[in-house]
Protein backbone atom coordinates (compact mmCIF):
# COMPACT_ATOMS: atom_id res chain seq x y z
CA UNK A 1 0.00 0.00 0.00
CA UNK A 2 1.33 3.70 -1.34
CA UNK A 3 0.00 6.67 -0.62
CA UNK A 4 -1.13 8.48 -3.32
CA UNK A 5 -1.72 12.38 -4.37
CA UNK A 6 -3.09 13.55 -7.39
CA UNK A 7 -0.23 15.66 -8.74
CA UNK A 8 -0.21 16.29 -12.26
CA UNK A 9 2.73 18.14 -13.95
CA UNK A 10 3.01 21.57 -14.93
CA UNK A 11 3.49 20.61 -18.61
CA UNK A 12 1.00 18.42 -19.37
CA UNK A 13 -1.47 21.50 -18.55
CA UNK A 14 0.37 23.70 -20.82
CA UNK A 15 -0.07 21.31 -23.22
CA UNK A 16 -3.45 20.67 -22.91
CA UNK A 17 -3.77 24.51 -23.41
CA UNK A 18 -1.55 24.80 -26.17
CA UNK A 19 -3.94 21.67 -28.07
CA UNK A 20 -7.30 23.28 -27.02
CA UNK A 21 -5.89 26.49 -28.94
CA UNK A 22 -5.30 24.54 -31.62
CA UNK A 23 -8.15 22.40 -32.38
CA UNK A 24 -9.16 21.78 -35.75
CA UNK A 25 -12.88 22.21 -35.73
CA UNK A 26 -15.28 20.71 -37.55
CA UNK A 27 -18.43 22.93 -39.63
CA UNK A 28 -21.78 22.60 -37.38
CA UNK A 29 -24.14 19.91 -37.38
CA UNK A 30 -27.16 20.10 -39.73
CA UNK A 31 -29.80 20.20 -37.16
CA UNK A 32 -30.84 22.68 -34.05
CA UNK A 33 -30.38 19.49 -31.73
CA UNK A 34 -28.19 16.94 -30.45
CA UNK A 35 -29.39 14.33 -32.84
CA UNK A 36 -26.35 14.41 -34.61
CA UNK A 37 -24.52 14.60 -31.39
CA UNK A 38 -22.90 17.43 -29.55
CA UNK A 39 -23.15 20.71 -30.71
CA UNK A 40 -20.17 22.74 -32.10
CA UNK A 41 -21.54 25.95 -30.14
CA UNK A 42 -21.48 24.36 -27.27
CA UNK A 43 -18.26 21.98 -27.84
CA UNK A 44 -16.51 25.58 -28.32
CA UNK A 45 -18.67 27.14 -25.51
CA UNK A 46 -17.38 24.08 -23.34
CA UNK A 47 -13.68 24.03 -24.49
CA UNK A 48 -13.28 27.63 -24.19
CA UNK A 49 -14.11 27.55 -20.38
CA UNK A 50 -11.54 24.49 -20.57
CA UNK A 51 -8.97 26.48 -21.99
CA UNK A 52 -9.09 29.98 -20.29
CA UNK A 53 -11.11 29.68 -16.99
CA UNK A 54 -11.53 26.38 -15.67
CA UNK A 55 -8.91 26.02 -12.56
CA UNK A 56 -7.49 22.34 -12.78
CA UNK A 57 -5.49 23.13 -9.43
CA UNK A 58 -8.44 24.07 -7.30
CA UNK A 59 -10.12 20.90 -8.29
CA UNK A 60 -7.29 18.61 -8.07
CA UNK A 61 -6.82 19.91 -4.22
CA UNK A 62 -10.95 19.13 -3.48
CA UNK A 63 -9.98 15.35 -4.84
CA UNK A 64 -7.00 15.23 -2.50
CA UNK A 65 -8.70 16.09 0.77
CA UNK A 66 -9.80 12.22 0.13
CA UNK A 67 -7.42 9.35 1.63
CA UNK A 68 -5.82 7.66 -1.98
CA UNK A 69 -3.42 4.80 -2.30
CA UNK A 70 -2.10 2.40 -4.87
CA UNK A 71 -1.54 -1.14 -4.43
CA UNK A 72 -0.76 -4.00 -6.71
CA UNK A 73 -2.68 -6.51 -7.76
CA UNK A 74 -1.80 -9.70 -10.66
CA UNK A 75 0.77 -6.92 -11.70
CA UNK A 76 -0.91 -3.94 -11.75
CA UNK A 77 -0.84 -0.81 -9.50
CA UNK A 78 -4.84 0.12 -8.64
CA UNK A 79 -5.42 3.11 -7.54
CA UNK A 80 -8.32 3.60 -5.17
CA UNK A 81 -9.81 6.19 -2.52
CA UNK A 82 -9.61 4.52 0.86
CA UNK A 83 -12.19 6.38 3.54
CA UNK A 84 -12.27 5.38 6.87
CA UNK A 85 -15.44 6.43 8.99
CA UNK A 86 -14.69 8.34 12.60
CA UNK A 87 -17.46 5.74 13.49
CA UNK A 88 -15.72 2.05 14.92
CA UNK A 89 -18.57 0.19 13.52
CA UNK A 90 -18.52 1.30 10.03
CA UNK A 91 -19.69 -1.44 7.49
CA UNK A 92 -17.17 -1.44 4.33
CA UNK A 93 -18.34 -0.94 1.45
CA UNK A 94 -16.69 -1.04 -2.27
CA UNK A 95 -18.07 1.60 -4.93
CA UNK A 96 -17.21 0.86 -8.38
CA UNK A 97 -17.66 3.58 -11.20
CA UNK A 98 -18.47 2.82 -15.25
CA UNK A 99 -17.47 4.41 -18.53
CA UNK A 100 -17.57 7.59 -18.88
CA UNK A 101 -17.05 7.76 -15.48
CA UNK A 102 -14.47 7.82 -12.61
CA UNK A 103 -13.73 8.39 -9.11
CA UNK A 104 -15.10 11.98 -9.64
CA UNK A 105 -18.49 10.76 -9.70
CA UNK A 106 -18.30 9.82 -5.83
CA UNK A 107 -17.22 12.69 -4.50
CA UNK A 108 -20.50 14.66 -3.01
CA UNK A 109 -21.26 10.81 -1.44
CA UNK A 110 -18.22 9.63 0.17
CA UNK A 111 -18.03 12.26 3.23
CA UNK A 112 -22.36 11.21 3.75
CA UNK A 113 -21.63 7.41 3.37
CA UNK A 114 -18.20 7.37 6.02
CA UNK A 115 -19.67 10.65 8.50
CA UNK A 116 -23.01 10.60 8.70
CA UNK A 117 -23.71 12.26 11.98
CA UNK A 118 -22.49 15.21 9.83
CA UNK A 119 -24.62 14.91 7.00
CA UNK A 120 -28.11 13.78 8.77
CA UNK A 121 -27.51 9.93 9.67
CA UNK A 122 -26.76 8.08 12.40
CA UNK A 123 -23.38 6.69 13.62
CA UNK A 124 -25.05 3.23 12.57
CA UNK A 125 -25.26 4.21 9.25
CA UNK A 126 -21.33 4.97 8.50
CA UNK A 127 -19.48 2.57 5.93
CA UNK A 128 -15.91 2.67 5.63
CA UNK A 129 -15.67 3.49 1.90
CA UNK A 130 -13.25 1.91 -0.96
CA UNK A 131 -13.82 3.60 -4.03
CA UNK A 132 -11.35 2.16 -6.86
CA UNK A 133 -10.39 3.28 -10.15
CA UNK A 134 -11.09 0.69 -12.88
CA UNK A 135 -8.03 -1.06 -14.47
CA UNK A 136 -6.95 0.90 -17.47
CA UNK A 137 -9.05 4.40 -15.71
CA UNK A 138 -8.08 7.20 -14.17
CA UNK A 139 -4.93 6.61 -11.71
CA UNK A 140 -4.71 2.73 -11.89
CA UNK A 141 -2.75 0.79 -14.09
CA UNK A 142 -3.17 0.23 -17.75
CA UNK A 143 -3.29 -3.39 -18.83
CA UNK A 144 -0.49 -4.93 -20.99
CA UNK A 145 -2.28 -7.85 -21.93
CA UNK A 146 -5.56 -9.51 -22.33
CA UNK A 147 -7.41 -10.92 -19.20
CA UNK A 148 -8.68 -8.05 -17.08
CA UNK A 149 -12.13 -8.67 -17.62
CA UNK A 150 -14.95 -8.18 -15.43
CA UNK A 151 -14.68 -11.40 -13.89
CA UNK A 152 -10.69 -10.56 -13.41
CA UNK A 153 -11.77 -6.76 -11.46
CA UNK A 154 -14.52 -8.74 -9.26
CA UNK A 155 -11.65 -10.98 -7.94
CA UNK A 156 -9.03 -7.90 -7.37
CA UNK A 157 -11.69 -6.20 -5.57
CA UNK A 158 -11.82 -9.37 -3.27
CA UNK A 159 -8.02 -8.99 -2.75
CA UNK A 160 -8.33 -5.42 -2.72
CA UNK A 161 -11.05 -5.62 0.71
CA UNK A 162 -9.19 -7.96 1.98
CA UNK A 163 -6.14 -6.84 2.11
CA UNK A 164 -7.70 -3.67 3.73
CA UNK A 165 -8.38 -5.89 6.42
CA UNK A 166 -12.37 -6.42 5.82
CA UNK A 167 -13.34 -9.80 6.20
CA UNK A 168 -17.08 -8.71 5.48
CA UNK A 169 -18.04 -6.28 3.15
CA UNK A 170 -20.85 -4.83 0.74
CA UNK A 171 -20.24 -4.00 -3.00
CA UNK A 172 -22.36 -1.38 -4.84
CA UNK A 173 -21.74 -0.17 -8.77
CA UNK A 174 -23.50 1.11 -11.51
CA UNK A 175 -22.11 0.85 -15.36
CA UNK A 176 -19.47 -1.34 -15.40
CA UNK A 177 -19.39 -1.14 -11.71
CA UNK A 178 -22.94 -2.69 -11.99
CA UNK A 179 -21.55 -5.87 -13.92
CA UNK A 180 -18.17 -5.74 -11.56
CA UNK A 181 -20.67 -5.86 -8.50
CA UNK A 182 -22.92 -8.67 -10.14
CA UNK A 183 -19.79 -10.66 -10.40
CA UNK A 184 -18.79 -9.82 -6.62
CA UNK A 185 -22.21 -10.93 -5.84
CA UNK A 186 -22.13 -13.92 -7.60
CA UNK A 187 -19.07 -14.85 -6.19
CA UNK A 188 -19.94 -14.65 -2.62
CA UNK A 189 -22.97 -16.81 -3.44
CA UNK A 190 -20.99 -19.30 -4.14
CA UNK A 191 -19.48 -18.67 -1.17
CA UNK A 192 -16.18 -17.59 -3.16
CA UNK A 193 -15.56 -14.28 -1.34
CA UNK A 194 -16.39 -12.40 1.78
CA UNK A 195 -19.26 -10.17 0.10
CA UNK A 196 -22.45 -9.78 2.38
CA UNK A 197 -24.74 -7.87 -0.35
CA UNK A 198 -24.86 -5.88 -3.15
CA UNK A 199 -26.56 -2.68 -4.44
CA UNK A 200 -26.94 -1.36 -7.81
CA UNK A 201 -28.02 1.25 -9.58
CA UNK A 202 -27.81 -0.33 -13.07
CA UNK A 203 -29.51 -3.69 -12.43
CA UNK A 204 -29.09 -6.07 -15.30
CA UNK A 205 -32.42 -7.69 -16.69
CA UNK A 206 -33.83 -8.59 -19.29
CA UNK A 207 -37.06 -9.15 -20.78
CA UNK A 208 -39.30 -12.63 -19.64
CA UNK A 209 -41.24 -14.53 -21.37
CA UNK A 210 -43.74 -13.55 -20.14
CA UNK A 211 -43.38 -10.06 -20.57
CA UNK A 212 -42.87 -10.49 -23.91
CA UNK A 213 -45.87 -12.55 -24.46
CA UNK A 214 -48.31 -10.15 -22.26
CA UNK A 215 -46.03 -6.79 -20.96
CA UNK A 216 -47.81 -4.62 -18.73
CA UNK A 217 -47.42 -0.86 -19.77
CA UNK A 218 -43.86 -0.36 -17.39
CA UNK A 219 -42.38 -3.40 -19.88
CA UNK A 220 -43.92 -2.00 -22.84
CA UNK A 221 -41.59 1.29 -22.24
CA UNK A 222 -38.89 -0.37 -21.00
CA UNK A 223 -38.73 -2.50 -24.16
CA UNK A 224 -39.21 0.73 -25.96
CA UNK A 225 -36.20 2.69 -24.64
CA UNK A 226 -34.04 0.06 -25.34
CA UNK A 227 -35.27 -1.00 -28.93
CA UNK A 228 -34.70 3.29 -28.98
CA UNK A 229 -31.23 2.63 -27.48
CA UNK A 230 -30.26 0.21 -29.60
CA UNK A 231 -30.91 1.93 -32.68
CA UNK A 232 -29.82 5.15 -31.86
CA UNK A 233 -27.52 4.91 -28.50
CA UNK A 234 -24.75 2.16 -28.97
CA UNK A 235 -22.54 3.16 -31.63
CA UNK A 236 -19.86 3.95 -28.66
CA UNK A 237 -20.30 0.80 -27.41
CA UNK A 238 -19.60 -0.81 -30.61
CA UNK A 239 -16.36 0.60 -31.60
CA UNK A 240 -14.75 0.51 -28.34
CA UNK A 241 -15.79 -3.32 -27.88
CA UNK A 242 -14.91 -4.41 -31.37
CA UNK A 243 -11.66 -1.73 -31.99
CA UNK A 244 -10.55 0.35 -29.02
CA UNK A 245 -7.27 0.98 -29.71
CA UNK A 246 -8.22 2.68 -33.07
CA UNK A 247 -10.77 4.94 -31.84
CA UNK A 248 -7.91 5.64 -28.65
CA UNK A 249 -5.64 7.36 -31.65
CA UNK A 250 -7.90 10.15 -32.25
CA UNK A 251 -8.80 10.54 -28.10
CA UNK A 252 -5.74 10.18 -26.85
CA UNK A 253 -4.98 13.00 -28.66
CA UNK A 254 -7.19 15.53 -29.15
CA UNK A 255 -8.88 17.17 -25.95
CA UNK A 256 -11.81 18.62 -27.80
CA UNK A 257 -12.47 15.29 -29.44
CA UNK A 258 -12.21 13.31 -25.51
CA UNK A 259 -14.44 15.64 -23.72
CA UNK A 260 -17.06 15.63 -26.72
CA UNK A 261 -17.19 11.83 -26.71
CA UNK A 262 -17.61 11.92 -23.05
CA UNK A 263 -19.88 15.13 -22.40
CA UNK A 264 -22.09 13.74 -25.23
CA UNK A 265 -22.93 10.84 -22.94
CA UNK A 266 -23.60 12.69 -20.07
CA UNK A 267 -26.29 14.94 -21.78
CA UNK A 268 -27.66 11.30 -23.07
CA UNK A 269 -27.37 9.37 -19.81
CA UNK A 270 -28.28 12.07 -17.43
CA UNK A 271 -31.98 13.08 -15.65
CA UNK A 272 -30.86 16.70 -17.15
CA UNK A 273 -34.06 18.09 -19.50
CA UNK A 274 -31.90 18.02 -22.35
CA UNK A 275 -28.70 20.39 -20.98
CA UNK A 276 -25.94 18.30 -19.53
CA UNK A 277 -25.27 21.66 -17.18
CA UNK A 278 -28.63 21.35 -15.52
CA UNK A 279 -27.79 18.28 -13.93
CA UNK A 280 -23.60 19.60 -14.24
CA UNK A 281 -22.04 22.06 -13.49
CA UNK A 282 -18.82 22.67 -16.13
CA UNK A 283 -16.11 22.37 -13.45
CA UNK A 284 -17.68 19.08 -12.79
CA UNK A 285 -18.18 17.82 -16.49
CA UNK A 286 -14.14 18.85 -16.99
CA UNK A 287 -13.24 16.99 -13.51
CA UNK A 288 -14.41 13.83 -14.62
CA UNK A 289 -13.18 14.29 -18.71
CA UNK A 290 -9.49 15.36 -17.08
CA UNK A 291 -9.97 11.85 -15.66
CA UNK A 292 -9.22 10.45 -19.04
CA UNK A 293 -7.05 13.38 -20.56
CA UNK A 294 -4.28 13.74 -17.84
CA UNK A 295 -3.74 9.99 -17.83
CA UNK A 296 -4.09 9.20 -21.65
CA UNK A 297 -6.57 6.38 -20.52
CA UNK A 298 -9.06 6.46 -23.99
CA UNK A 299 -8.13 3.49 -25.50
CA UNK A 300 -7.44 1.51 -21.87
CA UNK A 301 -10.63 2.57 -20.75
CA UNK A 302 -12.35 1.50 -24.24
CA UNK A 303 -10.53 -2.05 -23.77
CA UNK A 304 -12.87 -2.66 -21.15
CA UNK A 305 -15.71 -3.49 -23.40
CA UNK A 306 -13.31 -5.17 -25.90
CA UNK A 307 -12.55 -7.67 -22.64
CA UNK A 308 -16.14 -8.07 -20.82
CA UNK A 309 -18.98 -6.55 -23.36
CA UNK A 310 -20.92 -10.13 -23.50
CA UNK A 311 -21.31 -9.88 -19.33
CA UNK A 312 -24.32 -8.15 -20.63
CA UNK A 313 -25.90 -10.74 -21.19
CA UNK A 314 -24.64 -13.00 -19.05
CA UNK A 315 -27.63 -13.76 -16.45
CA UNK A 316 -26.37 -16.43 -13.30
CA UNK A 317 -28.51 -15.74 -10.51
CA UNK A 318 -27.37 -13.56 -7.84
CA UNK A 319 -28.26 -14.70 -4.64
CA UNK A 320 -27.09 -12.75 -2.34
CA UNK A 321 -29.37 -10.07 -0.27
CA UNK A 322 -30.16 -7.40 -3.54
CA UNK A 323 -30.67 -3.66 -3.34
CA UNK A 324 -31.56 -1.76 -6.21
CA UNK A 325 -32.04 1.96 -6.99
CA UNK A 326 -34.63 2.65 -10.26
CA UNK A 327 -33.74 5.68 -11.31
CA UNK A 328 -36.60 6.57 -14.20
CA UNK A 329 -33.46 8.74 -16.48
CA UNK A 330 -31.46 5.71 -16.54
CA UNK A 331 -29.68 3.81 -19.73
CA UNK A 332 -31.09 0.50 -19.39
CA UNK A 333 -34.14 0.91 -17.05
CA UNK A 334 -34.96 -3.18 -16.38
CA UNK A 335 -38.55 -3.31 -14.36
CA UNK A 336 -38.21 -5.53 -11.42
CA UNK A 337 -40.06 -8.26 -13.07
CA UNK A 338 -36.68 -8.55 -15.45
CA UNK A 339 -34.70 -8.44 -12.39
CA UNK A 340 -36.39 -10.91 -10.57
CA UNK A 341 -34.87 -13.84 -12.27
CA UNK A 342 -31.31 -12.52 -12.08
CA UNK A 343 -31.35 -10.99 -8.22
CA UNK A 344 -32.50 -12.22 -4.60
CA UNK A 345 -33.63 -8.72 -4.53
CA UNK A 346 -34.40 -7.75 -1.13
CA UNK A 347 -34.69 -4.04 -1.19
CA UNK A 348 -35.91 -1.94 -4.62
CA UNK A 349 -36.81 1.78 -4.79
CA UNK A 350 -38.29 3.37 -7.74
CA UNK A 351 -36.75 6.62 -7.38
CA UNK A 352 -38.24 10.07 -8.41
CA UNK A 353 -35.70 11.91 -10.52
CA UNK A 354 -31.76 10.72 -11.39
CA UNK A 355 -30.10 8.74 -14.53
CA UNK A 356 -27.08 7.27 -15.07
CA UNK A 357 -24.79 8.89 -12.87
CA UNK A 358 -27.05 8.07 -9.85
CA UNK A 359 -24.15 9.30 -7.13
CA UNK A 360 -23.12 12.20 -9.39
CA UNK A 361 -26.69 13.59 -10.03
CA UNK A 362 -28.55 12.57 -6.86
CA UNK A 363 -26.43 12.37 -3.77
CA UNK A 364 -28.84 12.56 -1.41
CA UNK A 365 -31.16 9.89 -2.62
CA UNK A 366 -28.15 7.44 -3.47
CA UNK A 367 -26.66 7.66 -0.05
CA UNK A 368 -30.20 7.55 1.49
CA UNK A 369 -30.81 4.07 -0.35
CA UNK A 370 -27.17 2.71 0.68
CA UNK A 371 -28.09 3.47 4.36
CA UNK A 372 -31.48 1.48 4.38
CA UNK A 373 -30.29 -1.24 2.07
CA UNK A 374 -27.21 -1.88 4.03
CA UNK A 375 -28.90 -1.78 7.47
CA UNK A 376 -30.46 -4.67 7.08
CA UNK A 377 -26.91 -6.73 6.25
CA UNK A 378 -25.00 -5.61 8.16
Amino acid sequence: MKPFRIAVPEDVLDDLRSRLARTRWPEAECVDDWSQGIPLDYTRALADYWANEYDWRSREAALNRFDQFSTEIDGLDIHFIHQRSPHEDAFPLVITHGWPGSIVEFHKVIEPLTNPTAHGGRAEDAFHVVCPSLPGYGFSGKPSHTGWGVEKIAEAWETLMLRLGYQRYGAQGGDWGAAVTNQIGRNGGLGNNHCAAIHLNMPLGRPTAESLANPTEEEQQAMAALAQHRKWGTGYSKQQSTRPQTVGYGLVDSPVGQLAWIVEKFWAWSDCDGHPENAFSRDELLDNVMMYWVTGTAASSARLYWESFRVWGQMDRVELPTGIAAFPKELLRAPRSWCEPVYNITHWTTMPRGGHFAAFEQPDLFVEDLRAFFATVR
